[in-house]
């Protein structure tokens, strides 16, 4: 009678218990960590790992291309602009003086892009 594993798996993990299985060796055997089964070296002979990196692609960002963004520079609040009148304005803070001060809060308007500055 041949023992059935409760596990189907790759090469890359125990048949036994399921574990991940450390890194084979240049010589011997790989020896799971958790229950300790042994396999030899030609379980892994016709095993292959490919991979892909992809880079972030490159983007050359202009004052002009900044001021044409369709997309907020941070999160949207109600705040009143007062150069359009728009309701909605971004947002980021940034700690500009001692850390015992409050945070410099700069606002964006979504629609015109007007700037302005609040030290909380």
């Amino acid at each position: 009678m041949t023992e059935t594993s409760p596990f189907s798996s790759s090469t890359a993990f125990c048949a036994k218990c399921g574990s991940i299985l450390p890194l084979l060796q240049e010589f011997g055997c790989v020896k799971c960590y958790a229950c300790k089964t042994i396999y030899d070296a030609e379980n892994f002979s016709n095993l292959k790992f490919q991979y892909t990196i992809h880079f972030n692609a490159i983007s050359v960002v202009t004052h002009e291309n900044m001021l044409n963004r369709d997309d907020p520079e941070g999160p949207v609040v109600e705040r009143k602009c007062p150069k359009c009148g728009n309701d909605r304005m971004s947002y980021a803070t940034l700690q500009l003086r001692s850390a015992d001060e409050g945070q410099t809060v700069f606002y964006t308007c979504i629609a015109c892009k007007y700037k302005e500055t609040e030290n909380s």
